[in-house]
């Protein structure tokens, strides 16, 4: 899919001839992802898995965009997984592509699109800084968040043991009000200083691919982190909105199957009708 021309749904023609010759060809035309296809289901999953002959094909989508659509998000709203690594998902209407983060189309709305931004310094270095100065407990972890005040007094860090996606960089930077370098920072402040760097991070790198926050944006929590309710709240404060807890185990599973449903039910019904 990074042959297409997201804006305009086609195949660059650029991009094809880089690849190889006849290509256009060999992919067929671009089509939406609720699109039955002409095609029949192969006699092989007939024959070995008991499909119906009449079994329609439906063109689909991909793993992170089918998650977009099994959590359901809206426009305006953000998913946010809080794991290893730390991933956003957005709904956007005006994408700006930027060299980091990536924007693809949307499978909910043909007319809009979804970005997507993946951090590596998530759950890890949020460890090893709780490990640091907090005795290893998140209860303290958490006692010091709620002991601290929102903008940290001025004080800022960012935070990255290893080379980090988005940006690429690396090394513990913090500065204190004044805008100066300083070495350190006492306990609780490093604790703020990490996790609300972290998450204006993502809100300004969200924004510089077009995302813009809505008087009806919510954000959707997962991962492990999701249960800390003093991290949730400095996610909220950043963004300047609610926050929900959602179990996505399976959101890319439950995606595809409203992908099937959207397919058979497209053409009775416009999407803005489906309730799924």
């Amino acid at each position: 899919m990074n042959l297409l021309q997201i804006c305009d749904k086609i195949w660059s023609t650029a991009c094809l001839n880089a690849c190889a010759p006849g290509l256009e060809e060999k992919l067929g035309p671009v089509v939406p992802s609720s699109s039955v296809l002409v095609c029949a289901i192969s006699p092989y999953y007939i024959q070995r898995y008991g499909f119906s002959p009449d079994c329609k094909v439906v063109a689909f989508t991909g793993d992170n965009p089918a998650s977009l659509a099994g959590m359901k998000l809206e426009e305006g709203d953000i998913a946010i997984s809080l794991g290893t690594s730390d991933t956003l998902f957005l709904w956007i209407k005006e994408p700006t592509p930027a060299l980091e983060g990536h924007v693809f189309c949307n499978p909910v709305d043909s007319q809009a699109y979804m970005a997507l931004l993946c951090f590596k310094n998530g759950s890890l270095i949020r460890e090893r800084i709780r490990d640091d100065c907090a005795s290893g407990s998140w209860d303290e972890f958490s006692k010091a968040l709620k002991c601290t005040v929102v903008g940290n007094d001025g004080n800022l860090g960012f935070y990255f043991d290893v080379i980090e996606i988005t940006p690429e960089a690396v090394g513990i930077h913090r500065f204190n009000r004044d805008n100066d370098k300083v070495p350190y920072f006492p306990k609780e402040v490093e604790i703020r200083a990490l996790i609300e760097g972290q998450f204006m991070a993502k809100r300004i790198h969200a924004e510089k691919l077009g995302y813009k926050i809505m008087p009806r944006t919510r954000i959707l929590a997962t991962g492990g982190a999701s249960y800390n309710k003093e991290i949730l709240q400095v996610l909220s404060d950043v963004f300047n909105a609610p926050v929900y807890t959602i179990d996505t185990a399976n959101s890319a599973c439950l995606g595809c199957a409203y992908r099937a449903i959207h397919g058979k039910a497209v053409k009775k019904s416009p999407l803005s009708n489906l309730n799924i």
